[in-house]
């Protein structure tokens, strides 16, 4: 089950693999991963997201994550 929770005021979008207890890790320009206590990634979280999808048409966003060998 993939979870989508976008807060337009806060310009925060965060998208969840799993309904599991985990923390952020800040992997820089705005972009934390949520991991489990198995340090397995749960989600990740964009702030400044606007702004980010504006970068996107230049940069790739360092995002990558295989969820039960899904590469999302």
């Amino acid at each position: 089950q993939i979870s989508v929770w976008y807060d337009r005021e806060g310009d925060y979008l965060e998208i969840t693999f799993a309904d599991r207890k985990g923390y952020f890790k800040d992997v820089g320009d705005d972009l934390f991963i949520r991991v489990d206590q198995r340090e397995q990634v749960i989600g990740f979280a964009i702030l400044n997201f606007s702004k980010q999808t504006q970068l996107t048409r230049r940069i790739k966003l360092p995002v990558a994550v295989e969820v039960k060998g899904l590469r999302v």
